[in-house]
């Protein structure tokens, strides 16, 4: 698919947050055109209406109707609703969905589709060569990025994680949790060791590491800002630093969006990017683990936009190239 015609793109779900982080990521992309954007409820409106960012960048609506005159259709859903979407709607057979939603994260299959799990740094290869892609969780992808490089050498035991997400991975629908008044200056816990997340983090990590059957002790977070995942795993370990160091930085050799720092890190660093920031830590038999990224981007949408540039034969950074803001 990688010629000089332009990859025609759909959106379903248009009006949310990852919708949004969407068509803001491919109405830049250099080999993308955005055919449609569907959302039932915004139907007619321009996508300005919704997304006030994209005010003087495009004059599209939104639409309540469907094309199959496309190559890819991105599903940005919600939990339940794009397996529902599929089964109610014919999507011709030559389109590539990539599904931003956790049904299909499994291995669940929708009318004879089924899914490849879509973290890059884990399965590129299988990913050039896929139809349909389940999209990973924000916090599944900077906790098994964190822990990927161990598994692959055999060495996970037991893991205890911390994760502290931004207001944004909420969702757009307002919640008590996400008024400003309750969010601000406040700090709170939820689905604690049962976050949803786990069952995904799990298959990865036994997929690298078979004989992995230690648990992975998950803490959630609701932080006081709207952007942005910081994780924090930590698990004993005979490995020196120096060792740990040099197996992340072999492991992630070659990926361009997953870097291990050697020196302290910190959450700016990765909003507004398609980033994963590692940095590691060493005390007695302990190692420490800091793993952080932007949910929006490298725990939904960003990933996404990779997912189809290796779909579609394109260079996995296209349309991907994005500054941080440190100050």
């Amino acid at each position: 698919m990688a010629n000089d015609k332009k990859i025609r793109a759909g959106i379903v779900g248009g009006a949310g947050y990852t919708g949004g982080e969407m068509i803001r990521l491919l109405l830049n992309h250099p080999d993308v055109t955005i055919s449609f954007v569907h959302s039932r409820s915004n139907a007619g409106n321009p996508l300005y209406a919704v997304h006030a960012d994209l005010l003087g960048e495009t004059e599209q609506l939104f639409t309540g109707d469907l094309s199959n005159d496309i190559d890819v259709m991105f599903l940005c859903l919600g939990h339940g609703e794009s397996k529902k979407f599929l089964e109610a709607n014919e999507v011709a057979a030559h389109v590539k969905v990539i599904d931003l939603s956790q049904d299909f994260r499994l291995g669940e299959t929708v009318k004879d589709r089924a899914f490849v799990y879509g973290l890059p740094e884990m399965q590129r290869d299988l990913i050039k060569t896929a139809q349909n892609i389940a999209n990973p969780g924000c916090f599944a992808t900077g906790i098994q990025l964190g822990l990927l490089p161990l598994a692959k050498a055999g060495l996970l035991t037991e893991v205890h994680t911390t994760g502290i997400t931004g207001s944004t991975g909420a969702g757009q629908s307002l919640q008590a949790t996400s008024h400003f008044t309750w969010r601000a200056n406040n700090i709170s816990t939820y689905k604690v060791l049962n976050h949803q997340h786990l069952k995904e983090i799990r298959r990865s990590l036994q997929l690298l590491q078979p004989g992995f059957n230690g648990e992975v002790n998950f803490v959630p977070v609701r932080g006081d800002y709207p952007r942005g995942i910081w994780v924090t795993s930590y698990l004993q370990t005979d490995l020196s630093l120096e060792d740990a160091v040099k197996l992340y930085k072999d492991f992630y050799a070659g990926h361009p969006f997953t870097h291990v720092s050697d020196k302290q890190i910190d959450l700016k660093q990765v909003v507004n990017t398609n980033k994963c920031l590692i940095q590691l830590e060493k005390t007695g038999n302990k190692l420490v683990i800091h793993s952080i990224e932007d949910n929006l981007l490298k725990g939904a949408s960003g990933q996404a936009v990779q997912n189809m540039n290796l779909m579609c034969g394109l260079d996995e950074t296209a349309g991907l190239k994005l500054k941080s803001i440190v100050f």
